[in-house]
């Protein structure tokens, strides 16, 4: 055995693994790359089996109030149109989702002081009596106060990234937080029920591939019930404009690939941002340790005002065109659509 296979050997064990053999299979090329991604494969089928869940995301707010950094509707990004969905249209999308096959619904926006907690709350509520829906939130950092009642109101999950481990860098990001208060919100959720939801941004600039292997290991330590990683894609409206990406494609599919290893019970979507990145890559990450699909279920009126970054894809589809071209693409896999609403198998 070579020393990768070594390694992966190892993993496949459950033995622990440090940062510089993380960075050792970061940086694998041609047949051990693929060796990467066949374990990864191989372990979210023995942990997860073949089935494919579908979160409908439905997008009801652009506006938001902070200045993160890359994120193209941000505050500060006075081109952008923005716009709020009533709750009978985010009803009425709910009720889509069921028709299409999801077992869940996420809703997210920006951090949009409109959408107060007692309104979500209202929501939550509506959409638990009309459709059953299992449902998932993703508005930004909460107090505990406010899990607690979303909680009661029949939140299921919260996806809430923690972007980045090296603190420096989630500082220069992130001019309206503090990484401790987003941590923080991530353990009152763990600790009130809530099914939680985390992960970074791959490749951000500046990162290393030993910065990218300690991103894998604390997302690893915090034990998520899902975990949500994709590309850093630069936006041309954002103080990060123009910054580059990795020149070498394969460490984002290497990471998703490494997540699944070292996480062989957490749900793991394949994150629209891959298919922004290459054609068919939500196809590659499905292949690469990946379980979930979250089908862009927002109005086709709405769907192009939400672009967090340049190029995303499916925005000059309707919701129906989108839900069927997820059921096509889980055909040709091979992969049969999980049916229920697919909740922590931790």
């Amino acid at each position: 055995m070579n020393t990768i296979q070594n390694i992966l050997a190892n993993l496949r064990h459950g033995e622990s693994v440090n940062i510089a053999e993380l960075v050792t299979l970061l940086k694998a090329q041609g047949e051990d790359c693929n060796r990467i991604y066949t374990a990864a494969d191989q372990v979210r089928k023995a942990g997860m089996g073949d089935e494919v869940y579908l979160r409908g995301i439905i997008e009801f707010s652009n506006i938001c109030k902070n200045r993160c950094g890359y994120c193209g509707i941000r505050v500060d990004n006075k081109d952008v149109k923005r716009y709020r969905m009533n709750d009978d249209e985010i009803l009425q999308t709910a009720h889509n989702a069921t028709r299409w096959g999801c077992g869940t619904v996420v809703l997210q926006s920006g951090v949009d002081p409109r959408f107060s907690i007692e309104h979500m709350c209202t929501i939550i509520k509506r959409i638990k009596q009309e459709t059953g829906l299992a449902i998932t939130l993703s508005i930004g950092v909460l107090s505990r106060d406010d899990v607690t009642q979303l909680k009661k109101a029949g939140c299921d999950r919260y996806l809430l990234r923690f972007e980045t481990s090296h603190l420096d860098t989630f500082t220069s990001i992130h001019p309206d937080e503090s990484f401790e208060r987003r941590i923080g919100c991530l353990t009152d959720l763990r600790e009130l029920g809530i099914q939680v939801g985390s992960g970074f941004m791959i490749g951000l600039p500046d990162a290393t591939l030993e910065m990218i292997a300690a991103d894998i290991l604390y997302t690893t330590r915090l034990k998520l019930d899902m975990i949500g990683c994709g590309p850093f894609i630069s936006h041309p409206d954002t103080p990060m404009a123009e910054k580059p990406q990795l020149r070498d494609i394969s460490v984002y599919y290497k990471t998703i690939a490494l997540l699944r290893l070292l996480n062989p019970k957490a749900h793991i979507p394949a994150t629209t941002a891959f298919d922004a990145l290459e054609t068919n890559g939500r196809n590659n990450i499905l292949m690469r340790g990946a379980n979930v699909f979250m089908p862009n279920l927002t109005p086709g009126k709405y769907r192009n005002l939400y672009q967090l970054y340049p190029n995303k894809p499916c925005v000059d589809e309707d919701e129906a065109a989108c839900a069927n071209c997820i059921l096509k693409r889980l055909a040709a896999l091979n992969r049969p659509l999980g049916t229920g609403p697919g909740h922590s198998r931790l």
